[in-house]
């Protein structure tokens, strides 16, 4: 490690995304900057959960950069309101660490799905499922400690390989196809989305840029991707079905924003460059 590197702290090493972007990261560092990663358990330099509090958290030593990608998901018994807990937990801990910004991950599911743009980060959120209120309590938590570092949450779109989409793909048979909603239209769902790799590349661009980041970031590929899309150039085989009531064929993100701050590569949205990436990372994720 350089002397003036950025040490960078990352909550959540072990679950799916965090899989992803540390193989990425082991095979091209970024530069200029020292990871370390935390776990619950095994997986991590260092081993740490809500439960032992900020104070614990702050004992692993001083660190530039937050990067949080710990949270719960959405299972059976899953206690969800943990999310708002992890993340308060780390910006108190930031703060005793001498930290000068965070980056929370959270979730484009917060904005809801009423919308019939794409969302930007001026819309008010108005999350409808349990798991969509527990990550904008969490914002709401990392903004609300006192005396902690300037917080920038990210309000991510699909993540190839960590999406249903594609965990319900690589289990895909001719005759065990995906079945996707058809609507009226005669289209699948229309979904914003971005490749691990691209992620990797975008996070590494906002730790460099630190507190100078909004308080909201929408993050994704500049432009939506169709999910059929997606299966049919990953050779998945898929049928299509007629879409229920409830469902919502377009969900996308204006990310405006983010193309502001990160220069993304020409192909960031297509399909298949983003399939590319995923078999770059999926090895151990």
């Amino acid at each position: 490690m350089a002397q003036d590197d950025l040490k960078v702290l990352i909550l959540g090493g072990t679950g799916r995304v965090g899989r992803m972007l540390r193989h990425y990261w082991d095979a091209a560092p970024p530069r200029g900057m020292a990871l370390t990663w935390q776990a619950r358990g095994a997986g991590g330099d260092i081993e740490w959960c809500a439960s032992d509090g900020a104070a614990a958290l702050a004992a692993a030593g001083d660190f530039d950069r937050l990067l949080v990608l710990a949270g719960v998901t959405p299972a059976e018994d899953a206690d969800l309101d943990q999310n708002a807990v992890i993340a308060g937990a780390a910006m108190e801990a930031a703060a005793q660490m001498g930290a000068e910004h965070v980056l929370l991950a959270s979730s484009s599911a917060v904005y809801g799905t009423g919308k019939d743009r794409p969302y930007t980060e001026e819309d008010t959120p108005d999350p409808a499922s349990p798991y969509a209120k527990a990550k904008l309590a969490a914002e709401r938590a990392a903004h609300d400690t006192e005396g902690a570092p300037p917080v920038c949450a990210l309000r991510i779109g699909n993540v190839l390989g960590a999406d249903a989409l594609m965990l319900n793909a690589c289990k895909a048979r001719e005759d065990h196809p995906v079945h996707l909603d058809q609507f009226t239209d005669g289209h699948g769902p229309l979904r914003s989305y971005i490749g691990p790799v691209t992620l990797a590349q975008v996070l590494e661009t906002l730790l460099k840029k630190g507190a100078a980041l909004p308080e909201t970031l929408n993050v994704g590929a500049p432009a939506p991707v169709a999910m059929q899309t997606l299966l049919e150039v990953g050779g998945t085989p898929y049928v299509m079905r007629p879409a229920p009531p409830d469902a919502v064929q377009n969900i996308t993100l204006d990310c405006s924003a983010l193309a502001a701050l990160h220069s993304f590569a020409d192909t960031a949205s297509e399909a298949g460059p983003m399939l590319d990436e995923l078999r770059r990372v999926r090895d151990t994720a």
